[in-house]
């Protein structure tokens, strides 16, 4: 993989220097302030935004490092998707929403938490029509709990043709260019995402590449590139928690993760009709912004194919990063002798 290279649209402006966190800069959005923004204790630099014309962001996306960009109306007709419109449209089917005591949605992979018997998960997800989930977020909102809940559907064709029409006037023309140029495997699927403001989703990794396309309100996201695999302490691999972060962003434990220190994110906000590329392996760290209201996203992920027509020197230093990142974990879980399997 390509060393990383994204400090910014323009170097000159940021000098190289990364800015501390809470201070970051970015071409504002009048709609948010920096009062909405978390504090950590890690620098970041500003993610590019860029439009889709501009053959910098061509650059990013072939070299897999993260672009913000502004005007490919891929979700175009979904931008006027908001609470009422779905709870109108969006039919009757059952849908996904995971519940939290917090706001933080660490999520697990139910298969593995036979691995780890005492594992007790902070997050559950429950089955519910759209309208219970929206009856229960208005409810967490009004109790002023500490409760949360976080809609996370795959769109299919159990929604109502009013969403159905919206999803088809898509940009397909441009995504599928992306797709094709770059010779990706299959769209896997287009995760419709329902948030409370404040909502976090701590920094994991995903093993697709992905188009998050910012619909209704704002999200800031922080982005870490593959080579600070160690700096980030992944679960064991056996883990439900496998492909997070064991760090607390909020409350960092440097004596037991002291590579967290060495931690430098890429970061951007992101607004209604935005769509940032969040490459493959790339740690991601996601949250909508306080008291910024309900937001709405949907990803659009693609495998990448191996067996394509992809260079062969390119394939090659690709399987070799992903068998390097994989067996760093692998044998940091062995030294560590599982430590987490208490939950």
């Amino acid at each position: 993989m390509a060393a990383v290279t994204v400090a910014g649209a323009d170097p000159a402006e940021t000098d190289g220097a990364a800015a501390p966190a809470g201070s970051f800069t970015d071409l504002r959005d009048p709609s948010w302030n920096d009062s909405q923004l978390r504090q950590y204790t890690f620098p970041t630099r500003p993610i590019p935004r860029l439009s889709h014309t501009d053959p910098r962001a061509e650059v990013l996306i072939n070299n897999e490092e993260p672009v913000v960009l502004t005007d490919t109306s891929l979700v175009y007709p979904a931008l006027k998707w908001d609470i009422p419109y779905l709870q109108e449209n969006i039919g009757n089917g059952d849908f996904s929403v995971y519940t939290a005591e917090n706001h933080k949605f660490l999520y697990y992979d139910e298969k593995k938490m036979a691995n780890f018997q005492d594992f007790v998960p902070k997050s559950h997800r429950v089955e519910m029509k759209f309208s219970e989930f929206v009856d229960k977020m208005h409810q967490t909102e009004e109790q002023g709990g500490t409760e949360r809940v976080y809609l996370q559907q795959t769109l299919n064709d159990t929604v109502g043709r009013k969403i159905v029409v919206d999803f088809l006037g898509f940009n397909w023309n441009w995504i599928n260019k992306q797709q094709s140029k770059r010779n990706w495997g299959p769209l896997t699927s287009n995760l419709l995402l329902i948030g409370m403001e404040g909502n976090v989703t701590p920094a994991h990794y995903d093993e697709q590449q992905n188009f998050f396309a910012q619909i209704k309100g704002h999200k800031r996201c922080i982005l870490f590139p593959p080579d600070q695999f160690d700096c980030l302490y992944p679960y064991p691999v056996h883990h439900p928690c496998d492909r997070q972060s064991q760090v607390d962003f909020e409350n960092p434990d440097y004596d037991k993760f002291p590579n967290f220190k060495n931690a430098v994110g890429y970061e951007a906000v992101v607004g209604p009709g935005d769509v940032l590329y969040i490459p493959m392996y790339w740690w991601h760290h996601i949250e909508s912004l306080l008291s910024g209201g309900v937001t709405i996203t949907v990803n659009f992920w693609y495998k990448v194919c191996f067996c394509s027509t992809i260079s062969v020197v390119h394939c090659l230093v690709y399987i070799h990063d992903i068998s390097l990142h994989k067996s760093t974990s692998i044998k940091q879980n062995i030294s560590r002798g599982h430590p987490l399997q208490r939950g």
